[in-house]
C-alpha cells in the first residue's frame, strides 16, 4: 500500500482508505449490510495495508463506530487511524437554507457526540473529527470555532475537518480561512471532477488533508447498474438513482466503458482516476465483503494513468448543482 500524507496533520495514512457508511448499516443508509462478515473485511483491510478508516456516529447509530473500535482492540499495532463525524442535531443532509449553526451544531451537540464517539471507538484521543454537513454562512460565528479549540486543547481530537455538501466543494473556504479545518472530506470521481477546480489547489498551498468520497458515485462507477436497477425503499439510492438521475448516469457510465483498458475494471479505473491527482490524501471507498477490499486495495499498486487516458477521462466530468433527490 503506498501511503500519502494527511496534510498539517503529518501523519501518513494507506492512500486507499475504508468508507464505513454501508458497512455500519442502519436506517437511511445502504441496504446489504451484514455484521458477521464485517470483522473479516475490516482485518483483511489491514492485513492489506489499509491504515485510514473514515465512519460517523449515524452509520449505523454507533454500530459502524463500535466495529472500528473492535477493530483496533484487536489489532492494536496495525497503525490505524480513526476519522469519525459529529452528526447535525437536527438530522438534515445538507442543511437547509434556514438553518442555523445552533440548529446544527450547537457546543452542548458537538461534545455530547464527541464523547460517544469516543466510547463507541474506545479511544482516547479522535485522530479526525468532523462536522457531517456544513454551511459557510457559520464560518464567522464563535460558537463551533470555540468547541474546535476545547476539543483540541483538551487533547480529545488531533485534528478538525469538515464533510462538505455534495456538489459543492468551495462551500467552506471560509471556514478554512479561520486555520482551524486541517482537513476537508470531499466527493471527487470521473463524473464529480469540480474538485480540482478550487479546491484541490487550495488545499496543496495551505497543507490541508482532502479525503475523496464516493470514488464510485455512489455505486453506479462499479459497472453493475443498467436503466432497470432497482433498490429496496428503505435503501437511500432509491431516491438518489430515481428517474431524474438513473437514466442519465447510465448512459454516462456505457459511455466510459470503452475506455477501460484490457485486464482492468471500470472500478479500477475510478479508483486510480482519484488517486492521480497530489492532493488527494486517502480515497475511501465503501466495502462490505472481502471482496470488495481486495479488488479496491488492490489499485494501490497500479501504474500512474496515462495522460491520454486522464485527458479522454476529464471529457466525462458531469457538473452538476444539489437538487431535491440529490441529498
Amino acid at each position: 500500500m503506498r501511503q500519502r500524507t494527511m496534510g498539517r496533520l503529518g501523519w501518513t495514512v494507506g492512500e486507499v482508505g475504508y468508507g464505513m457508511w454501508g458497512i455500519g448499516g442502519g436506517p437511511g443508509g445502504f441496504t446489504g449490510w451484514d455484521y458477521d462478515t464485517a470483522p473479516g473485511a475490516l482485518d483483511l483491510a489491514v492485513d492489506t495495508g489499509c491504515t485510514f478508516f473514515d465512519t460517523a456516529w449515524v452509520y449505523g447509530r454507533g454500530k459502524s463506530e463500535n466495529l472500528l473500535g473492535e477493530l483496533r482492540r484487536r489489532r492494536p499495532d496495525a497503525g490505524i487511524r480513526v476519522a469519525t463525524k459529529v452528526p447535525p442535531l437536527n438530522r438534515e443532509w445538507p442543511p437547509r437554507p434556514q438553518d442555523t449553526l445552533e440548529d446544527v451544531f450547537p457546543v452542548d451537540h458537538v461534545l455530547d457526540y464527541t464523547r460517544r464517539s469516543l466510547d463507541n471507538l474506545g479511544v482516547d484521543t479522535i485522530d479526525l473529527l468532523m462536522f457531517h454537513v456544513w454551511e459557510d454562512r457559520w464560518a464567522g460565528e464563535p460558537g463551533w470555532q470555540r468547541v474546535v479549540t476545547r476539543l483540541r486543547d483538551e487533547g480529545l481530537i488531533g485534528g478538525f475537518g469538515i464533510s462538505v455538501n455534495r456538489w459543492e466543494p468551495t462551500n467552506c473556504f471560509a471556514a478554512l480561512d479561520t486555520g482551524l479545518v486541517d482537513a476537508v472530506q470531499v466527493i471527487y470521481n470521473v463524473f464529480d471532477q469540480a474538485p480540482e477546480d478550487e479546491l484541490f489547489p487550495r488545499a496543496v498551498e495551505e497543507d490541508i488533508a482532502i479525503i475523496a468520497r464516493v470514488p464510485f458515485d455512489e455505486g453506479s462507477l462499479t459497472g453493475t447498474m443498467d436503466a432497470a436497477t432497482t433498490f429496496p425503499p428503505e435503501d437511500w439510492r432509491a431516491v438518489y438513482f430515481g428517474p431524474e438521475n438513473l437514466p442519465p448516469t447510465v448512459g454516462r457510465v456505457d459511455a466510459l466503458r470503452p475506455l477501460v483498458p484490457d485486464g482492468t475494471t471500470l472500478p479500477e479505473l475510478a479508483l486510480r482516476f482519484v488517486l492521480h491527482h497530489p492532493a488527494v490524501s486517502t480515497v475511501i471507498p465503501g466495502m462490505r465483503r472481502p471482496a470488495h477490499v481486495r479488488s479496491n486495495l488492490a489499485v494501490s499498486g497500479a501504474p500512474p494513468l496515462p495522460p491520454d487516458l486522464l485527458g479522454a477521462l476529464r471529457a466525462h466530468r458531469w457538473d452538476r448543482t444539489p437538487t431535491h433527490w440529490s441529498m
